[in-house]
């Protein structure tokens, strides 16, 4: 028989069975993004209606959608970009995913610029993401993330963010789920930054070429020029499911644990 010819007794039907698949890099860690990939932040209206009830004050819907509409074109955290960013707020801006006083001054700056006639709306605005109420985790992160654990898949939750997200993995009870979080405001680095990437891969103690980076932008894919595998799925509205299971397949887990 040539060296190569393939076996004449393989019966039909079995060829996948010896024939190899693709190469694939086994993965060892998975470095999730947070916002858009993990949670989403609460619907906007809903978000007014919860800060004007803090500050005493009971909205109509109709005003509450009105100002929300606002408030996501002046720049909401975990919104769209802000469609102008006045020259007084520019450097905190630049900077908010840095440093806490400067997340905190960006996003109430930008809320003021709002007039919504309630003393201390924009404070309290901003208090809706220190507060897990204030965030949905999507329907597929819970299971996803107790997939790998159960496989065997370190786990890093990688954020350009301004404050501390752990209390909100705590009181969604998945906090035992992640094995490290890489928050930038705490690294000093910001996606897409190699440099974050590999931080969270030696907080990990993986190679950076056994490590899946999982996100909804740009700025996640950065983690190719740390030596990391991609993947970047569409981020969902509050409460949908986003794909997130895809990432157990790429990582060798099985699902039906």
């Amino acid at each position: 028989m040539p060296e190569h010819a393939e076996p004449s007794h393989v019966p039909r039907g079995a060829d996948d069975a010896v024939r190899p698949g693709p190469s694939r890099r086994p993965v060892e860690a998975v470095l999730l993004d947070f916002h858009g990939t993990l949670a989403q932040v609460e619907e906007p209206r809903e978000w007014v209606l919860a800060a004007a009830a803090t500050c005493g004050v009971t909205l109509e819907r109709m005003r509450a959608t009105s100002l929300a509409d606002r408030l996501l074109t002046a720049g909401r955290a975990g919104g769209p970009p802000p469609t102008r960013v006045p020259p007084r707020l520019s450097e905190l801006y630049a900077d908010r995913d840095l440093y806490p006083h400067a997340h905190r001054g960006a996003y109430t700056g930008l809320a003021e610029t709002v007039d919504a006639g309630i003393e201390g709306f924009a404070e309290a605005l901003y208090e809706r993401l220190l507060v897990p109420e204030g965030w949905v985790p999507y329907p597929d992160t819970a299971p996803t993330l107790a997939a790998l654990r159960d496989g065997g898949v370190r786990v890093g939750v990688v954020s350009n963010i301004g404050f501390d997200i752990r209390p909100h993995f705590e009181a969604w009870g998945l906090a035992g789920l992640v094995d490290a979080f890489v928050l930038s405001y705490e690294v000093g680095r910001c996606k897409p930054d190699p440099g974050i990437f590999l931080r969270a891969c030696g907080m990990l103690g993986v190679d950076p070429e056994r490590a899946l980076m999982v996100g909804d932008t740009p700025a996640d894919a950065g983690a190719v020029a740390a030596g990391c595998a991609v993947l970047v799925l569409p981020a969902a509205e509050a409460g949908r499911a986003n794909g997130l299971g895809a990432v157990l397949d790429l990582a060798g887990v099985d699902q039906q644990r």
